[in-house]
């Protein structure tokens, strides 16, 4: 649609008399969004509800608690003890004990590997067969 000058109406609606303002289901207009009087009974806006909220300092370290049952070994429960040591640290300094428990244990599993094992079972070339 045009205005009488040929382009658009000067409102910008593209609708000649300008915009029209909203209606509710019952036919009667609906009030103008904006700042109002607030609803009876809700807090007051003030300084308090327009501040940010305080930062939190992050808690300090919790131990988890977990608990280590000895296996007998001391190369396997030296380094499990570390891990305890853990709990007493910031979660940056964790990956380091964790590095360091893998080490021990690693190694402690390649300590098994240069040890001589059992012998291997003999071939009796006897046999025991006994069928009917």
């Amino acid at each position: 649609m045009t205005g009488e000058t040929g382009g658009p109406p000067p409102d910008g609606s593209g609708r000649p008399g300008g915009p029209r303002a909203p209606v509710a289901p019952d036919g009667a207009p609906e009030p103008e969004a904006g700042p109002g009087p607030a609803a009876p009974g809700a807090p007051e806006p003030g300084p308090a509800a327009d501040a940010p909220p305080e930062p939190e300092e992050p808690a300090a370290p919790q131990p988890l608690g977990v608990a280590l049952t000895p296996t007998g070994e001391p190369a396997v429960d030296t380094p499990l003890r570390r891990l305890a040591d853990a709990d007493h640290l910031a979660v940056g300094a964790h990956l380091a004990v964790y590095e360091d428990v893998h080490r021990g244990l690693r190694d402690a599993l390649a300590a098994l590997d240069g040890q001589p094992g059992p012998p291997a079972p003999t071939h009796d070339t006897t046999t025991h067969d006994i069928r009917s």
